[in-house]
């Protein structure tokens, strides 16, 4: 067992708020803590006689390691430890699909940050100038920088096996179709980042056992184990995590960043080492979405009917794999959008190169598809002379149609009535005053750049389609403890699992669910850790599905012990009891019957006893696709949105401002509804940046803008109201009928927004982010 106790400011339990079950907008319980600045994020944690740790990176995208000299930091006076590969005791490399990433970089680098040792100090200064003076000789290579050039056959070698990530093929419907009116468009989509606002940190205690212990600011806690317990050595249960306060996530903490570097460091000192990230080395010490080049053909009828889509979609996967299979897949997948076409003919790809490697965001592989089908979609329409939204219409997906996979969507898909609804929303005023233009209210500002004269009003509407949980066959589930004991006179449920909350709500919603379930009003959430079974990865919008599932299933089970006890205790008295304990319920701490008479309150009832259950919860099992055809039923669930963007943008200065987003949602049921108002919001913040701010600058392999000097991300000054409908078609597949929520706005508010200025300049815009210079240098 571990030697260790708590970090000072780890929290090891949160209690839920008081009121509130599912179906109400029930306040968070870290709410308050978050906006009074009294929540303990993984950077606050602190214990006695802690080191810190610092990382030395590769100042080169692609480079062989010669020598490297760790004596100058160890001369340094407060430097306990510099290790290097050298050091490892497990497997040097790790990764979430494809195990190809070192630990610490040996032999030779592939992307600019690439980590090369690791020091710990006993102050964070000192541990970064004994990070400086490590000394690595490095030999210079050509970096391959180009992805279409890195599967072309002709690029060097990145990795053994070759340059290609996945290949993911689809062939659906008959091939060679003819069409009326062919449209033809190449897309592109730039490297962005997540960008959460709490950088990587973490804090690792070595214990008594021989094992560890560490507090991280992570999504996904036991596939860190698994990778942790391989690289160090160790038996999985040696390697216990517990949850830290995470500040935002979005996909960047999937993979492991500084998770076995502060566990080697603590392992070899003997003492906690803790380790903050800076801002520029986040950027460099996380994946990124994958940037793409996309080239579509669409065969249309003269009247509007889709024929067939052909598309060739190369993605960036960067220097390491991570996930990028998997987002390959789903750009494959949804490549066509929420649109039914006879035939489809699919090439989706990912390579390897020596840019910075990339893995999950927000979207997953439909975000790039999705800004490609959908301006596809305003191509065809401005072709044919049609209305946008009635193309659309006459091309939507409804329950049961066939994805490209040939696998039907088996629940609502509501996509006509979703565009039929933005259509009909109000549209904002004109930004005018009785004088004429409010130029505080114009792009640019206070700035004063422009009076009004080039200003022209667009609006743009865009719908899209993603999955929810896991893919392709893999074993998705997620594990929840309960248990319901008496505490001073009062019944208390306690909800353990090892769910990352990541400032989603989770933590809110499995009160809510046990609160529901059990009609107790005191809820106790249990930090997060691995002292429970997995709950898999916070992404996929997967969480409130399974976890909220195993939650459901797990207090339903403690509501039958408790059931089944009052039968034994009571059944004298209660007759009925023994034959229609269905129609008996716990509600605000008491049993009542089908005929809502008083059977007991649970105080009186329970007394010392505990009840205690742990279930799983899997969602329907979903297939692989097939390697040749790409036929197969690889998803549990669909989600549809989509966004009306109305923007100003001024042609003669190229800038943009989003003047209002309106979104129409299916959530299947809204389990929160402003929680669901707030995943939606910040979904459709993130498409907003995608559109007109967020890229990381990657030139010849090096990052040029690490900072949020640099890189630019929505600001509340940037964000426009939001106007939203929220529609419940419940999914009879889902604990429920919810739906995933917080990736299917990113899928269409970035194409709403292009597609907007499109209409406003008469540009083709075929790459996002749309810059100034994209409007100004062909107007």
């Amino acid at each position: 067992m571990s030697n260790s106790t708590l970090p000072t400011k780890q929290r090891d339990h949160i209690e839920a708020p008081v009121l509130g079950g599912l179906g109400e907008s029930v306040a968070r319980p870290d709410g308050t803590l978050k906006v009074t600045g009294d929540f303990a994020y993984s950077s606050d944690l602190w214990a006695d006689g802690m080191l810190w740790a610092s990382t030395l990176r590769s100042p080169h995208p692609h480079a062989r390691i010669k020598s490297i000299n760790i004596a100058p930091a160890l001369k340094i006076n407060g430097v306990s430890a510099v290790l290097t590969h050298d050091d490892v005791p497990g497997s040097k490399l790790f990764g979430l699909e494809i195990v190809d990433q070192p630990v610490l970089a040996f032999d030779t680098i592939k992307y600019h940050g690439e980590a090369i040792a690791i020091v710990a100090a006993d102050h964070p200064e000192t541990a970064k100038r004994a990070a400086q003076a490590i000394v690595v000789e490095y030999e210079i290579l050509e970096p391959v920088v180009d992805a279409d050039y890195a599967i072309s056959g002709k690029a060097p070698i990145i990795h053994v096996g070759g340059n290609i990530t996945r290949h993911v093929p689809i062939i659906f419907g008959p091939q060679n179709l003819k069409a009326d009116v062919v449209v033809k468009g190449e897309y592109e989509v730039g490297m962005q980042d997540q960008a959460p606002l709490g950088p990587e940190s973490g804090l690792a205690i070595p214990a008594d056992d021989g094992g560890i212990d560490l507090y991280l600011s992570t999504q996904w806690l036991h596939v860190d184990r698994g990778q942790l317990a391989t690289v160090l050595g160790l038996p999985p249960e040696k390697v216990r995590l517990t949850l830290a306060g995470v500040g935002g996530a979005f996909g960047a903490r999937e993979d492991m960043s500084m998770q076995a570097h502060i566990a080697l460091l603590a392992m070899r000192t003997g003492k906690p080492v803790k380790i903050v990230y800076s801002r520029e080395e986040s950027f460099f010490g996380h994946v990124h979405r994958h940037p793409g080049k996309l080239r579509y053909e669409h065969g249309v009828t003269k009247e509007g009917k889709l024929v067939y889509v052909k598309a060739n979609i190369v993605l960036d996967g960067g220097a390491y794999a991570s996930s990028s299979p998997a987002v390959c897949a789903n750009a494959a997948c949804f490549a066509v959008g929420p649109y039914e076409v006879e035939s489809a003919t699919i090439d989706a790809y990912v390579a390897y190169t020596n840019n910075p490697p990339c893995g999950a965001m927000r979207g997953f592989g439909a975000v790039q598809t999705g800004f490609a089908y959908e301006s596809q979609m305003d191509k065809i329409a401005e072709t044919l002379g049609m209305d946008p939204i009635e193309l659309r219409l006459k091309n939507a997906m409804v329950r049961n149609s066939l994805m490209p996979t040939g696998q039907p969507v088996d629940s609502a898909a509501p996509v006509a009535e979703i565009l039929e609804k933005l259509r009909d929303m109000p549209l904002p005023p004109l930004t005018t005053t009785t004088d004429g233009f409010d130029v505080i209210e114009l792009p640019g500002g206070a700035s004063n750049v422009t009076h009004g004269e080039g200003v022209r009003r667009g609006i743009g509407y865009a719908v899209g389609i993603k999955n929810i949980g896991f893919s392709e066959g893999f074993d998705d589930y997620s594990t929840a403890k309960v248990r319901l004991q008496i505490i001073n006179g009062e019944p208390v449920v306690e909800v353990h699992t090892a769910a990352a909350e990541v400032g989603q709500g989770l933590v809110t919603l499995k009160g809510q669910i046990a609160r529901t379930e059990l009609g107790v009003q005191r809820v106790v959430i249990r930090v997060s850790d691995t002292q429970v079974g997995s709950a898999g990865s916070t992404s996929a919008s997967r969480q409130s599905y399974v976890t909220g599932g195993a939650v459901m299933t797990a207090c339903r089970a403690v509501r039958d012990e408790v059931l089944l006890y009052a039968m034994e205790k009571l059944g004298h008295l209660h007759p009925h009891l023994l034959h229609f304990r269905a129609n008996y319920k716990m509600i605000n701490g008491e049993i009542r019957d089908g005929e809502d008479h008083l059977v007991s309150s649970l105080a009186d009832l329970v007394k010392d006893r505990v009840f205690e259950c742990t279930r799983e919860y899997r969602h329907r099992p979903t297939t692989p696709i097939d390697p040749i055809t790409g036929q197969g039923l690889p998803h549990a669930q669909f989600a549809f949105a989509g966004h009306r963007a109305v923007v100003d943008v001024d042609i003669e200065t190229g800038m943009v401002k989003v003047i209002e987003m309106a979104t129409v949602q299916d959530v299947g049921k809204a389990l929160n509804p402003q929680a669901v108002e707030g995943q939606i919001e910040g979904g459709t913040a993130q498409g907003l940046g995608l559109a007109i701010l967020e890229e990381i600058l990657v030139v010849n392999g090096k990052v040029k803008n690490p900072s949020f000097t640099d890189y630019l991300i929505p600001t509340v000054l940037d964000m426009p109201p939001v106007r939203s409908i929220i529609l419940e078609y419940a999914d009879e597949h889902a604990p429920y009928g919810l739906r995933g929520v917080g990736e299917a706005p990113t899928i269409s508010s970035t194409p709403a927004v292009v597609a907007a200025i499109r209409q406003a300049t008469g540009l083709a815009l075929t790459r996002v982010p749309v810059r100034p210079e994209h409007i100004t240098s062909t107007i």
